[in-house]
């Protein structure tokens, strides 16, 4: 049986803001229900770029996927930075073979509105219904499978390097090269896949333990990490964070190569390890240690959702535990670098929710005149952030996780227990409805001290616990 041509998608990953104001771009959605199945279409086996899971690195493999795939697909749409890099690095080697699309409610960057794109239709609200999926895989199929045919011939040059510079001519590769690419691309794939499986596994609460004990197993059998990808490498990880193995994933850390160890995407996964390892081991050099890795990250980006965020959570947890101890002191003071870092987080991007909602809810808690005007104005952004990617086509655990606990905080049971379900129903690791119920419980202990009956939150709270891992 012959191989099939391997085409090359880069995109972006997850959900992105929409540039033109519109609710945040499933991209995920866009890959899954019609690049991937328009490559197949085709006959060629998809390949998507993973730039965006290990950091933003630019590494090896990518280079090599950029330059030895036979065909490749760039979507344009938001004008990520990566993308556009990527998409000149394509030019420069292939003259022909590559197919730029963009969302057609965003006007093309000037410098590429030469290309000959395809438009595409997000549907409204960005929500990528199964109308404009099908309408993008049958468009995209058809173009590959043109340009299949017309490579067999002479195919039209796209890459505007070539067409300029008529005597440009890259150097050739061996095919010894492309064969040793070709097997590497196939085991990376089977890597992921395997690591997918395993996380599926350890979802269930009764395969958990051989989930862990086939993860160790893996990353055994993975040895050095030097010669393994990126990507796979930070796959890794995220598994192990799926399986609340903050060791591992320490562990991983330090056997990673430094260049990959220095990337923010890792530092922050690292410094979440320390926490979570902390507070299951009451270990106050742990999160001494994440506190120290995020304040040199925010030092060197400034503030972000997900550093500030991450920050916030490690205050908050000194909060918990001084509070518990009996040292109010130590707990007024943490409760007040907790509120800062979150507010800082969402003041960076008030697009996302996460330390909006966290912010509030911990401004509920302090209960004071000030704290509670400053809840009052941050409330309704958060709840409008929140909104706007409810709207959209995959809204994840922490989207519903919002609403309820803003349902919470507005004194409303019935649309708590709604978004209760929903959150349940988007449920993807075992340790979030864990997170969501302790944020629960210190609204429920704060209220009760005022004399609130908090009964109902007492039974979202045990729901919650008992979807816990």
């Amino acid at each position: 049986m012959s191989l099939k041509p391997l085409c090359f998608v880069v995109m972006p990953f997850g959900q992105k803001p929409d540039p033109a104001g519109g609710p945040a771009i499933d991209f995920d959605r866009i890959y899954r229900e019609s690049l991937a199945p328009a490559v197949e279409a085709a006959d060629m086996d998809p390949i998507r770029a993973d730039e965006e899971r290990t950091g933003g690195i630019i590494h090896k493999p990518m280079f090599e996927r950029l330059l030895l795939c036979e065909y490749a697909v760039a979507d344009l749409t938001t004008a990520n930075a990566n993308v556009f890099y990527e998409l000149g690095v394509r030019h420069t080697a292939r003259p022909a073979t590559t197919l730029t699309i963009f969302a057609k409610h965003q006007p093309m960057p000037f410098d590429v509105n030469f290309l000959r794109s395809m438009p595409y239709d997000l549907g409204e609200h960005n929500a990528f219904g199964e109308a404009e999926a099908r309408a993008l895989r049958e468009a995209v199929a058809a173009r590959l499978q043109d340009l299949r045919t017309m490579a067999v011939q002479q195919a039209p040059v796209d890459s505007p390097l070539f067409d300029l510079l008529k005597g440009w001519k890259p150097g050739n590769i061996s095919r010894l090269k492309t064969d040793v690419f070709r097997e590497q691309v196939q085991l990376n794939e089977e890597l992921k896949r395997r690591l997918e499986a395993i996380r599926e596994q350890g979802k269930r609460k009764d395969t958990r333990v051989d989930a862990k004990r086939a993860l160790e197993a893996f990353r055994a059998e993975l040895g050095a990490l030097d010669g393994v990808e990126a990507g796979t490498v930070i796959d890794l990880m995220l598994s192990y964070r799926a399986l609340e193995g903050w060791d591992g994933m320490i562990a991983l850390h330090d056997d990673m190569p430094e260049a990959l160890r220095r990337q923010i995407l890792v530092r922050e996964q690292l410094a979440f390890a320390y926490n979570r390892r902390a507070g299951a081991h009451q270990s106050a050099s742990d999160r001494a240690e994440a506190l120290r890795i995020l304040t040199e990250v925010e030092s060197q980006q400034g503030p972000s959702p997900e550093t500030c965020g991450l920050m916030g959570r490690i205050h908050k947890d000194n909060w918990t535990e001084s509070l518990e101890a009996g040292d109010r002191i130590a707990a007024i003071g943490h409760l007040k670098k907790s509120i800062d870092a979150y507010v800082r987080g969402f003041m960076a991007d008030q697009r996302d929710a996460y330390p909006g909602i966290n912010a509030v809810t911990l401004l509920d808690i302090k209960g004071d005149e000030e704290s509670l005007k400053l809840a009052n104005r941050l409330l309704p952004v958060v709840r409008f952030a929140v909104e706007q990617r409810l709207v959209a086509a995959t809204p994840d655990y922490w989207d519903h996780a919002t609403m309820l606990e803003l349902a919470v905080l507005a004194d409303d049971p019935e649309r708590a227990m709604e978004h209760l379900a929903d959150a349940v129903a988007a449920m993807r690791e075992t340790w979030e409805p864990g997170t969501t119920a302790n944020n629960l419980a210190l609204i429920e202990r704060a209220r009760a001290a005022r004399g609130v009956d908090t009964s109902w939150i007492a039974q979202l709270i045990s729901e919650l616990n008992a979807k816990a891992g």
